[in-house]
């Protein structure tokens, strides 16, 4: 397959066609409004955390004052992602959780993880204390099911490598949300080719919502990406070859390089400029790209 990377500015009202697999360099919501409504059949990302890290970008999404803002903000991105979906498609959606930094205005580096660093926090959210569980999967899962999504499973991510915590007082967390959402209530879902062993006769059995699943590192990006073997049943449940799949929060590709390998298209969007560079690298040594495309 091709892979075209196109630069979409702001403020340029131009709609673009989808004729291959392409990588948008923009702003998500500004690109995903040009984007053809009804013209991708599934879409699987992991936007930014609030609070988490800094991509020292701006426009980033992550570092809102208020966890409100952040939450109506992706909102008015997945609104978008909405429109653009067919009537049957479906929105897998990864999200993780954090701590209130009891209003400390920083984050300390640590030596197994540089990009928890941070120079700037957001403060405690009104309502909430020091040391309180944002709860901030559930809190974008139920505001995007009010906008009209169908909320139809909450997968559980479990990370048998999870990266330890130093802390004494609670479990250390070891999991993170993957949502299931739709357009409507009848949607395109192909149950058998993402069925498990049931571990005992080695009998098929439907999906179950616990996935086990280890983090995949990114070595050029310095921090932890999404591991293709937890995507994979995204993309096989939800799409069929030669459909398009959309990531709005394409990162370093792992969506791109998982749908190369199944035969799908597929639509990233970034922000971030060295991410398009390390897409598009990655990309290319991965799959063996025959061409490579670039328009302004």
């Amino acid at each position: 397959m091709s892979l075209r990377v196109e630069r979409i500015e702001d403020g340029i009202p131009r709609r673009v066609s989808l004729l291959e697999s392409t990588i948008f360099h923009g702003d998500a919501i500004h690109v995903l409004a040009r984007l053809p409504a009804k013209s991708v059949q599934c879409a699987v990302t992991s936007p930014p955390y609030w609070g988490l890290r800094d991509y020292a970008y701006e426009g980033q999404i992550g570092l809102e004052p208020t966890l409100p803002e952040f939450i109506d903000r992706l909102v008015a991105v997945f609104r978008e992602v909405h429109r653009v979906l067919k009537e049957d498609g479906t929105l897998w959606l990864n999200i993780g959780d954090g701590y209130t930094s009891g209003n400390r205005g920083w984050r300390a580096p640590d030596k197994k993880n540089p990009a928890r660093a941070m120079t700037v926090r957001p403060q405690t959210p009104e309502g909430l204390k020091p040391k309180d569980l944002l709860g901030i999967p559930w809190r974008l899962a139920l505001a995007l099911q009010e906008d009209g999504w169908y909320l139809r499973a909450d997968v559980i991510w479990n990370k048998p490598n999870a990266m330890p915590e130093s802390v004494r007082d609670r479990p250390t967390r070891a999991h993170e949300y993957i949502f299931m959402l739709t357009k409507n209530d009848h949607y395109y879902y192909d149950a058998e080719a993402i069925m498990e062993s049931n571990g005992v006769s080695g009998r098929l059995r439907n999906r179950r919502t616990v996935w086990d699943v280890n983090t995949h590192p990114c070595k050029e990006a310095h921090f932890a990406t999404f591991p293709p073997r937890l995507i994979e049943p995204c993309i096989f449940a939800s799409s069929r070859s030669g459909d398009f799949v959309l990531d709005p929060f394409f990162g370093t590709g792992t969506v791109g390089v998982v749908c190369e390998k199944l035969r799908r298209k597929y639509v990233g969007i970034e922000l971030h400029e060295e991410y398009v560079e390390l897409a598009v690298k990655r990309l290319v040594a991965e799959t063996a790209q025959a061409e490579l495309h670039f328009d302004e």
